[in-house]
């Protein structure tokens, strides 16, 4: 009997699997899917042949564009697809009205952006992908969900758009949430109409959003609230409408102007009514020096999980726009509030704020029925638009608080780099330390009584789950501080101690390959480095340029042999005021761009160079590094590139990492750990997948943050989510466009097994079926036989459903994996996160902008300071470079 059930087991699965497999093969690549319903039934009366993409005259001063779906069928929940029209750009044209046209059975919100060039010139795109809505700038013009009904701005305001704003396109975003009502396969020609005027308008309108990134509903709880406010810092403006946005456990949102400690309501609605523009609660002006805040008050009592900020239907936003106007001759068109406030602050806000909103329960029925789309959650995480990742997904760079998964034993980590297999490198100091007695007062090392570091100071790591996988670098190094590799996987790295740098074979043999600098001796020569900090390898020439340093304040290039190139100092637009080098701390290769950068750590400011000649490009220094900058690293994304960076400790301002758009300077975002602080960022890299690694001196640690939800760590069915997710990703990236799920579902199980919490013990470890079924009655064992085969078919079907499900409609995985290309050092070779941070001005932590930058250099952390720290203050005046 036990064998006839395992033949039925075995015959089951192999059924299943074959079934699973025959039907995924029916399935078309989904951008064929939405081609195949474009082609099929043209003459169709809703294929929207009634309207025109061109601006359509209406008189000699007005006109109207139409900007609608060409009849699409999105074949899954949560698909966000977008649509582009032209506006005139012969002269200078205002958007006065916008006219939806949609339900909200069928559309869950639609987003308009303005921008100069869209991301596809496509009749549509799928825009929840990395492709994204806009090259470069956008601003969002107009937003509707809930059957809201049309907008009409006020006489003498419009939105500037055509020859002279730099927004010659209107990209519409839609997102279809539950695609239930597309069973028969009708086709969707969902859009608006904006009508518009040439007549010159004295005030132009912007929109102001605030915004949660990062709040959690705890589930049964009855009241979780959402609390963003940030310093305005811009020209007066004048809010004339509002609306918010959450999804169903929102019950009130509300915002505020705060001045001189006085609360101004701008407008209190319920998120569960149509989701319109509404008046403001009176004539509110804001100008420099308030404060705008809002509240989101959600309610996780019908929720049996926790519940996060996120793009998917069965996710929470927490959004209010502010909708104003401003004079012409000062016109933001978009600005964006993202910053958690202090709960002192929010003890003030008025009592209506706390107050739910009633909606009555016939308008709740006819509203849309968020329904559960597993399977697609994972694929909205992938990159977009800046814009668009703002508002509808949650790519704020967040802890993957489980990596990694057990512990590296490091000493002070002082520098990160990657290989050419993808693997992170770290450089630590193991049992050194660097303290006031580690130098004497001309820089050199005075501890060499205690030998090389004995420990491995070269550890190569998985980056997915943490564990180490070559280790190297035993009793060659004193005080290990930059490392970076080489297009033969070579480590190149600088010691402190030894004042040198040094090529390293990979092999494990550590090999010396190539020594520049004497050991132990300082010098500001050619043939001398003081206390060098980084270096960084042109993967095409072969250059080396090193940073040098602590006691001396230049950057020196040599060829791949060694030999002295050239060197130099500090730039500056007017030689007048050139400020020299103060520790320049951190080095990276701009390789598309020709360029070095590096990070000027007391300074706080970032410097780039064209890598030739040395020549002065371009400096970038922000309020928010605190007036200390310590680590750069690199991305070409989306053309405009990207640049990470850490600050140093300098109170008043936070340890934060900073997303810095290298075009136009902006700071795109800021990240930090959830479950403890930076002590000492003291460098980061950015890995292909999109991932981010900072290494912490202070804390002898190393953090990863990931753009995408699966940084998240949360327990569903015995499985660790954030593992099904990161594998899921990965093979999404590597085996793209057919998934082979089954296998990889089952290594994921297995995966989720070894992953538990701190501090969680073993206890669900499985005892050997032979010894449990030992003297076991028939019947009873054929019962048992029965529910483990149970068991693999439900599991088979999921696995098959989901296969299917993720098969239909989305074109990119949830990770940002396959987007970057190899990479060498810290320079990364392709990230195309679809302008996904880099797609317009104004996303700051306004906050900071208030922020002193002033500091001694002997602060230290309260509580936690540690010898590490004597590192970062010890560093002697800078001298003049030779």
């Amino acid at each position: 009997m036990i064998t006839c059930m395992m033949r039925l087991s075995i015959c089951s699965v192999v059924v299943l699997a074959f079934i699973c497999h025959s039907h995924s093969l029916e399935i078309p690549n989904p951008g064929y899917d939405y081609q195949r319903s474009l082609e099929a039934g043209a003459s169709s009366p809703s294929d929207c042949s009634s309207w025109s993409r061109q601006p359509v005259l209406t008189d000699s001063h007005n006109l109207s564009v139409d900007i609608r779906m060409p009849g699409v069928v999105p074949t899954g929940s949560d698909t966000y697809l977008c649509t582009a029209a032209p506006v005139p750009t012969s002269r200078d044209t205002y958007i006065v009205d916008f006219i939806p046209h949609a339900n909200m059975e069928t559309v869950h919100h639609m987003i308009l952006f303005g921008c100069k060039t869209p991301v596809s010139t496509s009749s549509y795109w799928d825009c929840g992908s990395v492709q994204g809505t806009c090259k470069g700038d956008s601003s969002i013009m107009y937003a509707w969900a809930r059957n809201a009904p049309p907008t009409k701005l006020p006489k003498d305001v419009g939105f500037k758009v055509g020859r002279n704003s730099g927004m010659t396109h209107l990209v519409l975003q839609i997102h279809y949430g539950d695609v239930s009502a597309f069973r028969d396969y009708h086709r969707d020609c969902s859009g608006l109409t904006v009508r518009m005027t040439s007549k010159p308008q004295p005030f132009i309108a912007g929109i102001y959003l605030l915004m949660s990134v990062d709040t959690v509903i705890q589930p049964g709880k009855k009241v979780t609230n959402a609390d963003i406010a940030c310093d305005y810092t811009s020209y007066p403006i004048y809010p004339f409408a509002f609306r918010t946005h959450t999804h169903s456990l929102g019950k009130v949102v509300s915002g505020y102007r705060i001045r001189d400690g006085k609360w101004t309501l701008i407008g209190r609605q319920s998120p569960q009514l149509p989701q319109a523009f509404y008046p403001t609660n009176k004539d509110v002006n804001v100008k420099f020096g308030d404060i705008l805040a809002a509240r989101c008050m959600f309610t996780g009592e019908d929720r049996t999980a926790e519940t996060y900020i996120g793009g998917t239907s069965d996710d929470e936003m927490c959004n209010f726009y502010i909708m104003y106007y401003m004079d012409s001759k000062h016109i933001v068109p978009f600005m964006t509030c993202m910053d958690t406030s202090s709960e002192e602050l929010f003890q003030h806000i008025p009592a209506e704020a706390n107050i739910p909103i009633p909606v009555s329960p016939d308008h709740m029925h006819s509203m849309m029925h968020m329904g559960h789309s597993p399977g697609h959650q994972d694929n909205k995480k992938s990159g977009s638009d800046k814009a668009q990742q703002v508002l509808d997904q949650d790519y704020h760079l967040g802890q993957v608080t489980s990596w990694p998964q057990r512990s590296l034993q490091l000493g002070q980590v002082s520098g990160l780099a990657l290989d050419a297999d993808s693997n992170l490198v770290i450089f630590h100091r193991g049992d050194h330390h660097w303290g006031d007695d580690s130098f004497n007062e001309e820089a050199r090392y005075q501890q060499r009584s205690l030998g090389p570091i004995q420990q491995s100071t070269i550890l190569v790591v998985d980056q997915a789950k943490g564990s180490i996988q070559k280790a190297s670098g035993r009793n060659m190094f004193y005080m290990p501080h930059g490392i970076t590799t080489d297009k033969e996987n070579n480590y190149w790295v600088t010691d402190v101690a030894l004042h040198q740098v040094l090529k390293v074979s990979n092999d494990g043999r550590d090999t010396i390959l190539l020594s520049l600098g004497e050991a132990f001796t300082p010098g500001s020569d050619s043939s001398h480095f003081c206390q060098p900090t980084d270096v960084a390898v042109d993967a095409k020439t072969g250059n080396v340029f090193v940073s040098d340093g602590y006691c001396n304040a230049r950057i020196l290039k040599f060829t791949a042999e060694g030999k002295y190139l050239s060197e130099w100092g500090a730039g500056s637009s007017d030689r007048r005021r050139r400020l020299p080098f103060q520790v320049p701390h951190s080095l990276v290769l701009l390789p598309e761009r020709g360029e070095v950068c590096v990070a000027d750590r007391e300074n706080g400011r970032i410097q780039c160079f064209i890598a030739k000649t040395g020549e002065f490009v371009k400096e970038i220094k922000k309020d928010e590094f605190g007036g200390r900058v310590f680590a750069i690293t690199y991305s070409p994304a989306a053309g405009d590139g990207l640049i990470f960076a850490v600050n140093g400790m300098s109170r008043p301002a936070p340890l934060r990492g900073f997303v810095i758009n290298y075009s136009t300077k902006d700071i795109l975002d800021t990240f930090y750990p959830e479950k403890k602080d930076f002590k000492m960022p003291h460098d980061v890299v950015v890995s292909e997948d999109g991932s981010v690694f900072v290494g912490d001196t202070s804390s002898k640690s190393v953090f990863k943050f990931s753009t995408g939800k699966s940084h998240r760590s949360v327990k569903k069915g015995g499985i660790d989510v954030q593992e099904l997710e990161e594998v899921e990703m990965l093979v999404q990236t590597k085996t793209r466009p057919a998934l082979n799920t089954s296998a990889d579902g089952l290594q994921t199980l297995k995966q989720s097994e070894q992953r538990r919490p701190p501090g969680e013990e073993e206890e669900t470890k499985r005892v050997p079926k032979s010894k449990r079924e030992q003297g076991v009655l028939p019947a009873i064992i054929t019962a048992l036989l029965l529910v483990p085969l149970l068991v693999v078919v439900v599991f088979g079907l999921f696995i098959c459903w989901r296969k299917n499900n993720r098969s239909e409609v989305k074109t990119e995985p949830s990770s940002v994996g396959g987007l970057f290309g190899k990479i060498r050092g810290k320079a990364v070779g392709s990230l195309n996160l679809g302008n996904f941070f880099a797609s317009h001005k104004g996303y700051s932590h306004q906050g900071f902008d208030q922020l002193s930058t002033e500091g001694s250099d002997q602060e230290r952390n309260e509580g936690d300071s540690s010898d590490s720290e004597n590192e970062e203050y010890s560093a002697l005046p800078p001298q003049q470079s030779s």
